[in-house]
């Protein structure tokens, strides 16, 4: 099966330019090709995910990656798919965010030499002379052209800056560089991408008279309607300095069924007649399906080892077996103890609650519970009797859960 086939039946693909064409090209030969990430952050994120392993599926059929860090164009801002204007950065800010993505995309993809490349457009953006590329790059693009793009028209009825008017040009500029200097010829990225993509082809073709080809991902949400790493207690981040390897393993384990299969299918390298066979079990027997897509990914982003002893603690707490020394815990105290804690300080330093008004909602709705025993009094204090072996569960819903260590 072409890597095009296997693309497009794990569901990775939304829209192409020249489908027949590019299927040609990734067939007979090697094509590098590139996906952008802004350094807005200091991590990775779930929600980038789906664009890494599409690049990872390409690089295991023989094709080169290139993953393109925003330095240049972070310091503006992508339009595409906001409403409002991005918050600018710093260039150390950016800089600092590049090297830890450089970390975190080593585990999918192989950088040694020859297999794929990280470049930073902050190389030839930034020192840009403003008039030599309006003549030399701006007179390629019609304005009305430009204000029919979905990501403009959108942000035109709150305002669009000028500054953010240019970002379709700058990425069309990294296409055609990355085009000149490695021979790139394809794009790939979200779909709310797609007329940058078509805006970064069509200049290759008129600069070069070179065809160049795209390819767009779906923009996924769970079935609950909820973006992709999304949470209540915010984004699931693959620094597991800022989301644990347990929390990480956690959010794929709580997956709601009707997800699973699909998410076996883009984020797992299980064969297809795997995932079809786990995707289609019901009822008890798909968590079977939860645990092998949570240790999958699990294993991809933080090794076997984190995926294992995740896989472990989750087994403790809800299997009645495993590894208890697995499972996550937060120390407390004996001073801390007997300055009375309450049960909503102990939510917000077990870090199941941002804020204590967050802690009083959840104690109120009646979704909190210390060793099994649900809570309802605001005022309740934490006691030594309530730890046994030093130790007590605190439990925020059904799948939600912190051990506390009293030292």
């Amino acid at each position: 099966m072409s890597v095009f086939e296997t693309l497009q039946e794990r569901g990775f693909i939304q829209q192409t330019t020249h489908q027949e064409p590019l299927y040609e090209l990734l067939e007979k030969e090697k094509v590098t090709f590139y996906v952008g990430f802004d350094p807005t952050a200091d991590s990775l994120h779930v929600g980038h995910l789906l664009p890494v392993m599409a690049m990872a599926h390409m690089q295991r059929a023989g094709h080169r990656p290139i993953a393109i860090l925003g330095g240049g164009t972070a310091m503006i801002g992508d339009p595409s798919g906001k409403s409002e204007l991005r918050q600018m950065l710093t260039k150390e800010t950016i800089d600092h965010n590049a090297e830890c993505f450089r970390s975190q995309l080593a585990h999918y993809l192989d950088f040694s030499e020859g297999k794929a490349l990280m470049v930073n457009n902050g190389d030839w953006l930034l020192g840009l002379n403003y008039l030599e590329f309006l003549r030399d790059i701006g007179r390629f693009f019609s304005v009305n052209r430009m204000l029919t793009a979905e990501s403009v028209k959108i942000r035109l009825e709150k305002g669009l800056t000028f500054i953010e008017f240019n970002y379709m040009l700058l990425q069309s500029y990294d296409f055609l560089m990355l085009n000149r200097k490695y021979g790139c010829k394809l794009q790939m990225g979200g779909d709310d991408q797609w007329s940058n993509i078509l805006a970064g082809a069509d200049l290759i073709r008129r600069v070069e008279g070179k065809e160049a080809y795209g390819v767009t991902f779906p923009l996924l949400t769970t079935s609950s309607g909820r973006k992709m790493g999304k949470t209540e207690a915010g984004a699931v981040w693959l620094d597991p300095a800022k989301t644990t390897p347990y929390e990480f393993y956690q959010y794929w384990r709580n997956s709601d069924d009707r997800d699973v299969r699909r998410f076996l299918s883009l984020y797992t390298f299980l064969p297809m007649d795997e995932v079809r066979r786990l995707g289609a079990l019901q009822d008890q027997a798909i968590n079977e399906a939860k645990r092998v897509l949570a240790f999958e990914v699990t294993k991809l982003a933080h090794g076997e080892a984190e995926a294992i002893k995740a896989d472990q603690a989750a087994a403790a707490l809800f299997g009645g077996g495993g590894n208890e020394q697995a499972v996550p815990a937060v120390e407390l105290s004996q001073d801390q103890l007997a300055q009375g804690l309450t049960i909503l300080d102990l939510l917000v330093q077990a870090k199941l609650a941002d804020s204590k008004s967050e802690a009083r909602r959840l104690v109120t709705q009646g979704g909190v519970a210390l060793n099994d025993e649900k809570i309802s009094d605001l005022n309740r204090t934490i006691a030594a009797a309530d730890f046994k072996d030093g130790k007590l569960l605190i439990k925020k819903g059904k799948k939600q859960f912190q051990t506390v260590k009293l030292i």
